[in-house]
């Protein structure tokens, strides 16, 4: 079975040929937020990429491009998406 993470995993390597990507299932965290967030399954994403396309794109026009390329999976039932995107020589905290 192909999971959330695997789909957004190659959309993202895909799209943006990333040099590091790393997707991260952080559903189990927001056990209880909402009635119906369990904290089990695929409700949480964050996504850290570091990708060349980045280079002299806004962190709000990265996040856009993000968001836009992954709308299909928020639409259907992705409840929350955390974005980290940088451009490879730039600082990060992970």
């Amino acid at each position: 079975m192909v999971t959330l993470q695997t789909r957004i995993e190659a959309k993202l390597t895909e799209a943006f040929a990333p040099e590091r990507l790393d997707v991260i299932n952080e559903s189990h965290l927001h056990a209880g937020h909402q009635p119906d967030i369990t904290g089990m399954g695929e409700t949480h994403m964050r996504v850290r990429i570091v990708s060349a396309k980045f280079a002299g794109m806004t962190r709000l026009a990265r996040h856009r491009a993000i968001t836009e390329l992954l709308k299909p999976e928020l639409d259907a039932g992705l409840h929350a998406l955390a974005v980290e995107p940088a451009a490879p020589g730039e600082v990060t905290r992970w």
